[in-house]
């Protein structure tokens, strides 16, 4: 059901936490990959990994900034050169400036409307990029990656006694990817291109000991936070055609934290 033979996949944030669990799975399901990251030695590392683990050659590292158009166009030129065309595109990377993850009272204004720029701006660059290429095959699909926080408030209360918040940034930027799904699913419809969100809960990545128990006592499914792998069937269901008849969808994997 979740073939992907012979579809070619962009993973911007391709090798983070999430990104690089998605790139391997891919490849496992026989996708052409191309992991479109900053972090270039991590990449070309990634790339010669999952070539090495399964077996799948037709991977590719390419340097990639989503706020830069001319990275963006070259992404897209070293793509169709490889593989020729573009069958989908994960927007996963998640781009933030040094005064990132500050409480709400310490955030300027300056840094607010920068991280939103580089984030939700970010994903509207690359959709609006590859869409291009995407309307002129009269076919695509794109896959953006949300939060809970997307489309919840905030739960202030697991954070204490911890370094951590979820800055105001993240609300806003979560929140207008969900919109800017729908406006795109609406916008390319005619073009056989469809678009969808996934919203994950909280994912483990060695948090504070007092977050994770606190966060994990809310969890319907096991008290426990996500993991990259619980992450990865709702991701193959949209990327296969299993889902060709679902767009504009918000797909929540939290373990019913939000119930």
């Amino acid at each position: 059901m979740f073939n992907l033979k012979n579809k070619t996949i962009i993973i911007t944030g391709g090798c983070g936490l999430i990104g690089s669990a998605f790139s391997e799975e891919c490849a496992k399901h026989s996708a052409n990959i191309i992991i479109a990251d900053t972090n270039v030695e991590k990449g070309k590392k990634l790339e010669k990994q999952i070539k090495t683990e399964t077996g799948n050659q037709d991977i590719v590292f390419q340097k990639c900034d989503i706020t830069n158009n001319k990275d963006i166009q070259n992404l897209i030129v070293v793509t169709l050169k490889k593989f020729k065309k573009i069958d989908a595109l994960v927007n996963n990377a998640y781009p933030r400036n040094e005064n990132y993850g500050r409480k709400f009272d310490d955030i300027s204004f300056e840094d607010f409307c920068e991280n939103i720029n580089l984030h939700l701006g970010g994903y509207f660059l690359m959709s609006k990029e590859v869409s291009k290429i995407m309307m002129k095959q009269n076919y695509g699909n794109i896959v953006n990656m949300d939060s809970i926080y997307g489309f919840l408030a905030q739960r202030f209360e697991i954070y204490e006694g911890t370094d951590m918040t979820v800055p105001a940034e993240y609300a806003a930027i979560k929140g207008g990817i969900i919109n800017l799904t729908k406006y795109l699913a609406s916008y390319l419809g005619e073009h056989n291109i469809r678009v969808n969100a996934l919203s994950p809960g909280g994912v483990f990545n060695h948090q504070p000991e007092s977050f994770v128990k606190k966060y994990s006592d809310r969890v319907v499914l096991g008290k426990r936070m996500a993991n990259p792998e619980d992450l990865i069937g709702v991701l193959l269901f949209l990327l296969s055609d299993t889902s060709k008849y679902i767009t504009g969808q918000n797909i929540v994997v939290d373990g019913g934290w939000s119930l």
